[in-house]
């Protein structure tokens, strides 16, 4: 797992629309890395939409902002057109950035575990270095909290 201070790992994945993104490509924007677990849960829907809402101020702050899932480039497609997201969505349907980052953990509901994606966010600042980890994030006022940290880079 990968700790504040540290590089980001490095990938290339392919996002919404078709196209490839690599992480280090972006610099020297800060990357605002939010990892999700499935498209069209209560949850996701209100973070992908909270970002999407706040899109404006992440860029004016030097941001970019992307979600990561399992969830395949056609199923963003779907899930973007349908709530009209400005987010970047990437899709790790193979779970190697997921692992990579930590967020690919053992969870449990009504007493099954079983493995999944845990709701987590990563600022990434323009060197490619680790600034700030939020991990079991809890949807509500998180989108707002992230753009504090971004803006007070």
């Amino acid at each position: 797992m990968i700790e504040i201070g540290q590089p980001a790992p490095d990938f290339t994945l392919p996002r919404d629309g078709g196209s490839d993104v690599t992480l280090s490509a972006e610099r020297p924007k800060t990357v605002v890395l939010y990892f999700y677990p499935k498209h069209d849960t209560s949850g996701c829907t209100k973070e992908a939409q909270g970002f999407t809402e706040h899109l404006a101020a992440f860029e004016a702050a030097g941001a970019v902002v992307m979600g990561v899932s399992k969830d395949s480039v056609a199923k963003h497609d779907k899930f973007v057109a349908k709530y009209d997201l400005g987010v970047i969505l990437l899709s790790d349907e193979a779970g190697d950035v997921c692992e990579r980052y930590g967020t690919w953990v053992e969870k449990s509901m009504y007493g099954k575990k079983y493995m999944g994606i845990e709701r987590s966010t990563f600022i990434i600042d323009g060197t490619g270095t680790l600034r700030h980890a939020w991990r079991k994030v809890k949807v509500p006022g998180h989108v707002e909290t992230v753009l504090e940290a971004v803006q007070a880079l």
